[in-house]
């Protein structure tokens, strides 16, 4: 079996929330006509991967989360045929589409749960996972009551949306079913059967919502690997360059079940050490202080973090990829108490590492994470994330004509914006479009080359990255204090992109790097 697609050794994703990135109707939503619009300035970013989160039909309790129907394109995003004539585009500007897949549960407005709820005998009735009597004691995530069905039913996230039934590893009770059972590999083939129905249309693969969820009381991913290496193999042998990306946040063990990429998330203690946000910015709060690396106090730590991506690397040994995202629609915006020219250095980061970089739309631009933005569709405090893109100073920041009430969450009127940045010389967007044109064009900065950590403390980090003949040497201090640095005599240092002040004294014994507060530079050693 193929470890992954080739064209994956250089990409470089871009996230979609579609409901908040250009709304080409003026009913104040976004839709895919509106991406389709903004091709351009997508491929303008370089970027080769392009993650839109759901857009099929559902009830939006949960923003797109709760499907009702995985075969049709929610109504107010278009229409089928807009997901087809979106990959031909993105195709010719040399861009893939990526869909949101969620495989562990659907709304209770779902055909299927209808069914399943109804009381009577249907194909449908383990299509979820059901106690055998309403009166059933069930531990935590069940909820009954609500249906003409005597059992209660779990659910994965939100009570609307029930958790579908893949089987238990070890089933306990009458009515957990084992992942072989006919039923709960209907339930599978059924997931095939929605994935074919949409790279038939022309995506090129899938990130799956909670992938780590699938298999109830799973001991070490057994059941897991059972489920997603058959889905690999039904994928080989059908789709071989359509790729599998996780929410999982332990590649180790997603790559190992047979994803292709597995996402590192802010549940990692390892990415959280960071870029941990202030607690009035946090998903969920929970009292723990708000130190980062990439905070200018310089009270954060980045040597935890490398540990735990040395250790991830080794353990998947170049069999998958690890994607490392800026941002994403659950999580505060890295902006968040940081300037712009903070912002370059966490970029400089991320871009120059042995990942997947996946940048989140308006991330490019320093987009603010707009925390007392409405609830919307079950966003709560993740609507702060979610608000309409920055395009111009035009009204509501040219994202739509419609009335300002009719908007899908308040635009930032003081915000950074994209025509703005195109043309300021040093410029976050211009600055973010040079990282990923050097992810293009200098081997080093390959995914699977060589990471080697010479430097890491609380203000600063240096490392190498090498393959073949190219060497890279990578400095950086988010703090607001000069730092010396010292690292072996490698070479002549030739700068290549910088953010900062730094001053060199290269000697026979060793190379030192006085670099300036809040600084990032990259050179070639030659």
């Amino acid at each position: 079996m193929k470890h992954y697609p080739d064209w994956l050794n250089g990409a470089v994703i871009y996230n979609i929330f579609p409901a908040s990135f250009y709304d080409s109707n003026s009913d104040g939503i976004g839709d895919l006509p509106g991406i389709i619009e903004k091709l351009d300035y997508i491929q303008s970013l370089g970027v080769n991967l392009v993650w839109i989160n759901p857009i099929y039909d559902s009830p939006f309790q949960d923003g797109g989360y709760d499907v009702r129907d995985y075969y049709q394109v929610a109504g107010r995003y278009g229409k089928n045929g807009d997901v087809t004539r979106l990959c031909r585009e993105a195709k010719k500007r040399g861009l893939r589409i990526m869909l949101d897949l969620i495989p562990g549960h659907t709304s209770i407005e779902h055909p299927w749960f209808k069914a399943s709820a109804s009381g009577e005998k249907t194909i449908y009735d383990n299509r979820y996972i059901w106690t055998d009597h309403i009166f059933r004691r069930a531990p935590g995530g069940f909820i009954g009551g609500d249906t003409e069905r005597s059992g209660k039913y779990m659910v994965n996230f939100f009570s609307f949306q029930p958790a579908l039934n893949y089987g238990y590893l070890s089933p306990a009770e009458p009515w957990q079913l084992p992942i072989d059972h006919p039923d709960c590999v209907a339930t599978r083939n059924e997931l095939k059967k929605i994935m074919d129905f949409w790279l038939k249309k022309g995506v090129s693969g899938f990130r799956v919502d909670l992938a780590n969820t699938l298999v109830k009381d799973d001991v070490n991913c057994r059941g897991l690997k059972i489920i997603y290496s058959d889905l690999r193999r039904w994928m080989e042998e059908h789709w071989p360059e359509a790729v599998l990306l996780a929410e999982w946040s332990e590649p180790k063990d997603a790559i190992r079940c047979g994803f292709h990429m597995d996402f590192m998330l802010h549940s990692t203690k390892a990415y959280s050490s960071l870029f941990r946000l202030e607690r009035s910015a946090d998903v969920i709060p929970d009292g723990r202080d708000g130190h980062s690396f990439f905070r200018q106090e310089g009270k954060g730590s980045c040597s935890s973090f490398f540990e735990y991506l040395q250790t991830q690397l080794r353990a998947i040994n170049k069999r998958g990829l690890i994607a490392m995202p800026t941002g994403n629609h659950d999580l505060p915006r890295i902006s968040f108490g940081r300037t712009q020219a903070e912002l370059k250095i966490a970029y400089g980061f991320i871009f120059t590492l042995p990942v997947i970089p996946a940048l989140y739309y308006g991330d490019e631009i320093g987009m603010k994470n707009l925390t007392e933005s409405p609830n919307r569709e079950g966003a709560y405090l993740r609507a702060g994330c979610r608000t309409p893109m920055q395009w111009d100073r035009s009204e509501n920041t040219g994202f739509s004509k419609a009335p300002v009430k009719q908007l899908y969450l308040p635009v930032d009127p003081k915000g950074p914006v994209v025509e703005d940045q195109n043309t300021a010389e040093n410029s976050l967007l211009r600055f973010v479009r040079r990282l990923v044109e050097l992810r293009k064009t200098m081997p080093a900065l390959h995914p699977c080359a060589k990471l080697e950590v010479v430097h890491a403390s609380e203000s600063c980090a240096a490392y190498l990255r090498k393959r073949g003949r190219q060497t890279l040497l990578i400095v950086l201090n988010p703090a607001n204090k000069e730092t010396l640095v010292r690292v072996p005599a490698l070479g002549h240092l030739e700068e290549v992109e910088s953010a900062g002040t730094i001053y060199v004294s290269e000697k026979s014994e060793n190379i030192s790097i006085q670099i300036g507060p809040v600084s990032f530079y990259l050179f070639n050693v030659i």
